[in-house]
């Protein structure tokens, strides 16, 4: 991978201006960071591999990779595998994937900077040990409700341990055979001492934070080798340190946190451990998306329950979901960056994303003809086994790529709503004659100026065909066209060339815009109507369509070629959105 992948097309304009950028352009006019051999401004993500990533995570992909690359700088993908009972390789691989698919790369010059915190496993041990003999560390031996109730709550100060005063010989004593596996589970913890007076702080995460616990675990990278494993609140601000991270960005609910991450890389650099500057951590409002939930808890819910198919269903936010219900990593970037950064939590309708996917696919997305709610339409004076090649733009903006062409024939396929039996008001498309009023003419797009001659219905009194009568000089394209003058135009295909295609017609998951708000029982909001499978019919060329690639069903809206379910020569289409917000008010 080359930094030049971290270039979006979509996004390609100029970043909007924010308080981080602010803080960034201060740093650099300052010197904050200046340090031979690295660059002013290095960031990084820092997800656990304990999930798949959803729309959230792309907000902080896109704006720590986007700084990185907007300031000459690079950005890190760490993982944070600290917690051996949750995390799997399957999550690293589909992490890895799914920022690659985004269009970001850690690799910069030959190097590849892709961590995890298991790889300082030997260095954060080390810093433990010198914090207890410093006396900045000590091991709590309190069962787990002791420690809790001795901890006080926001109204009421804590306890200290009864161990608080443990001489450090004895503390490291006992962690290093915490460490040689002598110890079961929870029966020690090592713990923090950020001040004399800790237990009284307003601030929880500053009273006696733990910063290791014993699991014994299998780690799916380290094996067997500890059984003793750091905090996140230990791990992360000393993983920045050792990657030389300059702006550590975190989302707001980490804001009591900074304070225990600016004290420990302090106390370390005292002790020798790390070199001024230490990174600084910066907090910035998460992404609140209306008509989803981004709970790992919730979305795994959905997927053990069957709710959906897996962790890709096209209704899941997840990012491999978004990918294959046909998401572009353009759109995704274009709407990170239209929803801009703040320090105010707020709510972004799924409006905004749905439009800068449509203002992505627009511009290049293919055409193509598809009829969803067939209607058999005969053209009774057409010639029987006869068949008239018609064309027309692959993109009405892009006369580079040429025209597609596609037959008309005696028997075609039209929308159910192109035919009415009585016409309303103002309706324009097809009807049959009424008394001394002759039937609606219509153009087929690309095709002949027809006329509604009759339709026929079944035993219970469906309209199961339409007939009409088409005029052989009004062919699109010719000079008769321009004599026959229509006000409905009407798209159609083949019904003896058209490729039978299944059609998944996605929906917003949720009808609720904020569907587990308030303790609400997210899935009573689960939208009936999300996904409808149908068969449909699309002009012939399309059954070279393969998985992944997009168009525009004109009239209909944007479909993907399904990735996991389409086979050469059988391809099967999901709907990635409609052509207009269908759930504006």
């Amino acid at each position: 991978m080359s930094n030049e992948k971290n270039k979006p097309d979509a996004a390609a304009n100029a970043p909007t201006s924010n308080f981080l950028r602010a803080i960034v352009d201060h740093d650099l006019a300052a010197g904050t960071h200046v340090r031979p051999g690295l660059p002013p401004v290095i960031t990084r993500f820092p997800p656990e591999p304990n999930g798949y990533l959803h729309i959230g995570h792309a907000k902080s992909i896109c704006l720590n990779f986007g700084l990185a690359r907007d300031y000459q700088g690079l950005c890190h993908l760490r993982f944070d595998d600290t917690n051996p009972a949750r995390e799997e390789q399957e999550y690293v691989d589909t992490i890895i994937d799914s920022v690659k698919w985004l269009g970001f790369s850690w690799e910069q010059e030959g190097r590849n900077h892709l961590y995890f915190a298991s790889d300082y496993f030997d260095q954060l041990y080390e810093m433990a040990e010198y914090l207890i003999s410093a006396g900045f560390a000590y091991v709590d031996s309190q069962s787990a409700e002791d420690m809790a109730k001795n901890r006080g709550n926001f109204g009421t100060p804590g306890t200290n341990s009864p161990f608080r005063n443990r001489p450090a010989g004895e503390s490291l004593a006992i962690f290093r055979d915490m460490k040689a596996g002598k110890y079961k589970d929870g029966e020690h913890i090592l713990r923090a001492k950020v001040s004399e007076d800790a237990m009284a702080a307003p601030n929880m995460n500053l009273r006696d934070p733990a910063i290791y616990r014993i699991r014994h675990a299998h780690h799916h990278r380290t094996g067997d080798a500890w059984c003793i494993y750091p905090m996140y609140d230990y791990t992360h601000p000393i993983s920045d340190a050792l990657e030389n991270i300059t702006h550590s960005l975190c989302t707001l609910e980490f804001q009591d946190h900074r304070p225990f991450y600016d004290w420990l890389l302090a106390t370390l650099a005292e002790g020798g451990f790390f070199r001024q500057p230490v990174p600084r951590q910066y907090e910035f409002a998460r992404m609140n998306l209306t008509y989803v939930v981004t709970s790992k808890r919730k979305l795994r819910q959905l997927v053990d329950e069957k709710i959906v198919s897996g962790w890709d269903d096209p209704l899941m936010p997840t990012i491999v979901g978004l990918r294959r219900r046909g998401y572009t990593p353009e759109s995704i970037q274009l709407f990170c960056e239209r929803i801009g950064v703040s320090k105010a939590d707020g709510w972004i309708d799924m409006s905004t994303l749905e439009g800068s996917l449509r203002d992505d696919l627009d511009p290049k997305a293919p055409r193509a003809s598809a009829v969803l709610r067939p209607l058999k339409l005969v053209i009774d004076n057409f010639p029987d086994g006869q068949s008239v090649d018609c064309s027309a733009p692959v993109h009405p903006h892009l006369p580079e790529l040429g025209n597609r062409s596609f037959p008309i024939t005696k028997n075609l396929w039209i929308e159910q709503e192109d035919f009415m039996e009585v016409p309303s008001k103002g309706y324009f498309r097809l009807f049959p004659p009424s008394g001394d009023t002759p039937g609606s003419r219509v153009r087929l797009r690309f095709g002949y100026v027809i006329e509604c001659t009759g339709f026929d219905k079944d035993a219970d009194g469906k309209v199961i065909a339409v007939h009409a009568n088409y005029f052989e000089d009004s062919k699109s394209g010719t000079e008769g066209a321009n004599t026959y003058k229509v006000k409905g135009n009407i798209h159609w295909v083949s019904a003896d060339a058209a490729l039978a295609a299944e059609v998944r017609l996605y929906d917003r998951l949720f009808t609720d815009p904020n569907p587990d708000a308030g303790g609400k029982d997210f899935k009573l909001a689960l939208n009936p109507n999300a996904l409808e499978v149908i068969t449909a019919y699309l002009e012939p060329g399309m059954k070279d369509a393969a998985g992944d690639q997009r168009f525009q069903f004109e009239r209909h809206g944007y479909f993907v070629a399904d990735r996991v379910d389409s086979t050469p020569g059988k391809p099967v289409f999901n709907r990635i959105t409609t052509l207009k917000d269908s759930w504006a008010k």
